[in-house]
């Protein structure tokens, strides 16, 4: 009995250990040194202007703020000239949620201005000056509709064909 005893005083002793060394001392109580402002984490450095870039990957999915600093959409697709293969327009998925049910705008460029602070693009529009404009609607999707898609844009589709006249030129 006695045995018995002492294997569980000696089990209730190993189990209440951690317990123990878990309290704080009566001096320490709730106190916690508080973190200097050099400790904190680091700031995140301003994201760099996508469009002075080599790289334009990073210009698909930027978000796109409007003049009242309201997130207004992100973009959706780059668009560039043909011919010089210099970046024209930018399609703006505005409104939506999470993506689904955004209508697709074409701005020029020259519209854009980067932010540094908000990580993503400023244009002098709001929301409702977006889902007021003629919807972007791209080349694949028009024609598998079977009609005529209003682009909002004045620059034509790439075109895959070669001029019947001039010299032949081999492409890259």
């Amino acid at each position: 009995m006695r045995r018995n005893l002492f294997l569980a005083a000696a089990a209730l002793a190993l189990l209440g250990a951690p317990a123990l060394a878990q309290t704080t001392s009566p001096g320490g109580a709730g106190t916690r040194p508080s973190p200097s402002p050099s400790s904190a984490a680091p700031q995140a450095a301003p994201k760099p202007d996508p469009m002075k870039q080599e790289d334009i990957s990073e210009i698909k999915g930027a978000a796109v703020y409007g003049s009242d600093d309201k997130k207004v959409g992100s973009i959706a697709t780059v668009l560039m000239k043909p011919n010089s293969k210099t970046i024209d327009r930018l399609v703006v998925g505005a409104g939506g949620v999470l993506g689904v049910g955004a209508r697709d705008v074409a701005l020029p460029v020259d519209q854009f201005h980067w932010d540094a602070a908000k990580g993503g693009f400023k244009i002098a529009k709001t929301e409702d000056e977006l889902k007021q404009m003629p919807e972007w609607k791209s080349v694949s999707s028009a024609g598998s509709s079977g009609g005529a898609a209003s682009t909002g844009s004045t620059t034509p589709p790439a075109s895959n064909s070669r001029p019947a006249t001039g010299p032949s030129t081999p492409s890259r």
